[in-house]
């Protein structure tokens, strides 16, 4: 994978590429700490330089759902979407949808070669809707 994105095969990146893969939307600390209990010390400063050289490369992709820290996936190319817990900032991954997706396609491009669609999906995840409903009763 890291040979194949033109980027040199390091401890550190197979560390960060392997605790993306493990936590899908993981924030930056729980990679932080997936690599350090793989690797031992490793900077921030590090995880971050292999974040960031992972998402230029496209092997992780980046998303930060609004009001939540950037979190890391190693779903990319393909246009999946997100869903998000209000409560407890859970996320699940939501296929594109098929079939007539008139707000998937832009009314005016503005001459943009459009490639992807970005859709948040939001509301409470199944432990929280419980615990809504629980207290509510």
């Amino acid at each position: 994978m890291l040979r194949g994105a033109a980027l040199r095969v390091t401890r550190p990146r197979l560390a960060v590429l392997a605790a993306v893969h493990d936590r899908p939307h993981a924030d930056t600390d729980s990679i932080i700490g997936a690599v350090r209990a793989n690797l031992g010390d490793v900077s921030h400063q590090a995880v971050y330089d292999v974040l960031r050289a992972l998402t230029t490369a496209g092997l992780v992709r980046r998303i930060q759902p609004s009001g939540s820290l950037a979190r890391y996936e190693s779903r990319v190319a393909d246009n999946h979407h997100h869903v998000v817990c209000r409560s407890c900032g859970a996320i699940g991954d939501v296929d594109c949808a098929a079939g007539d997706t008139p707000c998937l396609t832009a009314s005016n491009d503005h001459g943009f070669t459009i490639d992807e669609a970005e859709v948040v999906y939001w509301g409470l995840c199944p432990d929280c809707s419980t615990t809504s409903a629980t207290r509510s009763a």
